[in-house]
């Protein structure tokens, strides 16, 4: 078994050997950032004292959240379908009670990602489950290491079962993308991961090159996205994070959201 370490800041499942590495690509990027106290590391058994907080958001839906809080402090979302259930994006630690409730609901049939800040150890949950990982061709470069669980696609969607697709967006990443549902709700349900980031309000959406760097789209980018996104129908959404969560009126707050940036984009 490979020797992995995990960053501390972004919570990136790394190899260790031959040696351990002076910093994680991740966070030296410009959409993610190295603190001032310095590149940090941990382990899976470091974080043996650490819980799975598991809550349910609907009939079909459940959050997973490390408590405490650790690194980028995001959620899991666990699809429940009846052809296969999908874990959508990763929190670094899996530990046996997370993992009887996984199995205890029919396991998982897919791992997929909104983009790479979210990767975590999903390695460790892929021979968990025996599951394949959804990845977008154009966010290749930032797999941490080789697995012959991981499945890159291409294209601008593809269909899993039961209505599911992940849909490629862009913008945040070169390969960002959405999970849409289709028939659990009226119009539709995406997981956005943050492809889009909900607003404390929950009346507004954003979408940008760096949330914590506040970096901007440039405005091809953002047009690109937009268009991707725009033929999507959905009434819900659900974000990364705890209390990002739309029910109802998810459309009419994206399409208000994105005007504005249309307006100062001048498209």
């Amino acid at each position: 078994m490979n020797k992995t370490i995990i960053c501390s800041t972004c919570g990136t499942q790394l190899l260790a050997e031959p040696e351990i590495p002076s910093f994680c690509p991740i966070c030296t990027d410009d959409r993610q950032y190295v603190p001032e106290s310095g590149q940090q590391w941990t382990t899976s058994a470091e974080l043996q004292h650490s819980t799975v907080k598991i809550a349910q958001l609907n009939e079909h839906l459940y959050a997973l959240k490390i408590a405490p809080d650790f690194a980028i402090a995001q959620r899991a979302l666990l699809l429940i379908s009846p052809g296969g259930n999908v874990l959508w994006d990763c929190i670094p630690y899996l530990d046996k009670p997370t993992i009887d409730f996984i199995r205890a609901k029919g396991g998982l049939k897919a791992i997929a990602f909104s983009h790479p800040h979210y990767y975590s150890n999903m390695n460790d949950w892929a021979v968990e489950f025996e599951c394949p990982i959804y990845i977008h061709q154009n966010d290749a470069e930032w797999v941490p290491f080789d697995s012959p669980y991981i499945y890159l696609w291409n294209g601008s969607s593809t269909q899993l079962w039961d209505g599911i697709s992940i849909v490629h967006i862009g913008g945040h990443f070169a390969g960002s993308c959405v999970l849409h549902i289709k028939g659990l709700t009226r119009q539709g349900m995406m997981l956005c991961g943050d492809t889009f980031n909900i607003a404390r309000s929950k009346k507004h959406m954003a979408i940008m090159y760096s949330y914590p760097n506040i970096i901007l789209l440039s405005k091809d980018e953002f047009a690109k996205a937009y268009q991707k996104a725009s033929r999507l129908n959905f009434d819900t959404v659900y974000g990364a994070f705890e209390n990002q969560d739309i029910e109802g009126n998810a459309m009419e707050i994206f399409q208000n959201s994105m005007q504005r940036y249309k307006d100062s984009y001048g498209l």
